[in-house]
């Protein structure tokens, strides 16, 4: 966009509204910090203007045809797919992405939203016997209302689309506050629903800080669902309001997420997932492999190999295919990474490959000699950093990769298939992926973790529950 003097307001009813107190923040372009846009910033009265539009909206939304829903879903996909480049150009100018990312990122949100289509007609019940003679048992699913969706900076669009696309699938109406570093593109999301054919009010966003507007949504009374991705502080903060309210809540949130190479695994495929799983979008993702586990037997040839790839990662042009390094979001992000490297390297860690910088720009680095005292070791870094380190035995290497409070993603290479299924089997991760990279996902799937990577599943099957409440009913004869 490049326009520092406009600004973009919250989307309201199908229009763009200012901050009832006139307030406005800056969305930086990560590459340069350079000002990209300036948005609305909000305050809880919008938050309030957002949901009882919503809530209205509902009133007859929830009544609309499967025909609408799925007409107006299909149009979505169909306009995404137009505007391509539109999202593409978003993604890599206010977010920081590379071409090869946003170009991944927007033909999967293309994908989640036709993915959507096929919930309308499954908002279904089923008949059930009864024990009582000429009684007729059935259930049947309602939209809960009005849903929460709060989204990320490292993928918004992604986010936004299975979310949102999955919500109104099921008849609900949604309030979306997108990541402050990262909120034109879901603005621009919305704008594109409305042209798809969504009613007015069906689709709001209210752009801030959620630090002070976010509870102002997750506990409105008129918020009847909340579906979260974000760091696990802030998702156990939103889990306990809505707890105190009695809300259905999806989080979805950090991974420290564990990648383990037998040695009879394949090695170049082994290096290939390591790569891709922890240095794609810069490390910035919750299924990066940020720990990689190695037999002894084969960890030198690995750490020789990996290194030398890792190494020549491109760190040029966003716009170009072979560029694999892009910005980190934020100089608070920045800190983080920096902070971890360097007391990696002050405590005895050997850095084989980055470790330096090119302006926002951190080069994928890959520590060795990693231990538990460094932050590295247990912290989830969100960066192109990763530690890898050498086992002798695999329940040894089991023990290690559990031994994490986190359980979201988790991989292994190998050609034993027993071995790759005792894996599945003992791994505390929500979602295990044998001979592929933990960075995975697909629009019909149970998405998520456990313990301190998040509470219930993302999906098309999944949303179908998140998003409906199952009524039984009874006719007597």
């Amino acid at each position: 966009m490049g326009d520092s003097t406009s600004v973009m307001g919250h989307w309201v009813n199908h229009s763009y509204a200012p901050a009832s107190d006139g307030g406005v923040m800056e969305s930086l372009n990560p590459l340069d910090d350079s000002v990209f846009a300036k948005v609305a910033e909000g305050t809880p009265e919008d938050i309030d203007k957002a949901v009882q539009a919503a809530h209205e909206a509902f009133g007859s939304y929830k009544d609309s045809s499967t025909n609408e829903r799925e007409a107006w879903l299909c149009k979505a996909a169909e306009l995404l797919e137009q505007r391509r480049e539109e999202f593409i150009r978003l993604l890599m100018e206010e977010g920081g992405s590379t071409r090869k990312k946003a170009t991944f990122e927007t033909n999967k949100s293309i994908s989640f939203i036709r993915a959507a289509v096929g919930m309308v007609r499954h908002v279904s019940g089923k008949t059930l016997p009864s024990d009582y003679p000429g009684r007729i048992s059935m259930t049947w699913r309602s939209p809960r209302g009005v849903v929460a969706v709060i989204t990320p900076f490292n993928v918004p669009l992604i986010k936004a689309s299975r979310l949102c696309a999955n919500a109104l699938a099921t008849g609900c109406t949604v309030v979306l506050l997108p990541s402050e570093e990262h909120p034109v593109i879901s603005l621009k999301f919305a704008e594109l629903l409305k042209d798809a054919g969504f009613p007015a009010g069906t689709i709001n966003v209210v752009t801030g800080n959620g630090y002070n507007i976010g509870d102002s949504l997750t506990a409105h009374p008129l918020v009847k669902a909340v579906s979260f991705t974000g760091s696990t502080v802030v998702g156990k903060h939103i889990q306990k309001l809505c707890a105190e309210h009695n809300k259905h809540v999806t989080l979805e949130l950090g991974g420290k997420n564990p990648l383990v190479i037998m040695n009879d695994a394949n090695l170049q495929k082994a290096v290939e997932g390591a790569v891709r799983g922890i240095f794609m979008h810069q490390g910035q993702a919750c299924v990066s492999s940020s720990r990689v586990y190695v037999h002894r037997d084969i960890y030198p040839k690995f750490v020789e190999i990996y290194a030398k790839v890792v190494s020549g990662l491109g760190m040029g042009d966003l716009d170009d295919p072979e560029t694999i390094i892009g910005p980190i979001i934020s100089d608070r992000q920045r800190q983080r990474v920096k902070r971890h490297i360097e007391d990696a390297r002050d405590k005895g860690a050997t850095i084989a490959a980055g470790g330096n910088w090119e302006g926002n720009r951190c080069a994928a680095t890959v520590l060795l000699d990693v231990t538990s005292d460094m932050a590295a070791f247990r912290e989830e870094t969100f960066g192109p950093v990763v530690s890898v380190y050498p086992f002798d035995d695999f329940d040894d290497v089991m023990r290690e990769a559990n031994d994490t409070s986190y359980g979201l993603s988790a991989a292994i290479y190998t050609s034993d298939i027993e071995l790759a299924m005792k894996y599945a089997k003992g791994i505390e991760a929500g979602m295990v992926h044998i001979n592929s990279p933990s960075i995975t996902d697909e629009a019909h799937v149970p998405f998520g973790g456990v313990g301190d990577s998040g509470f219930g599943r993302e999906g098309t099957e999944a949303d179908l529950e998140a998003f409906t409440e199952l009524k039984w009913v009874t006719i007597q004869a």
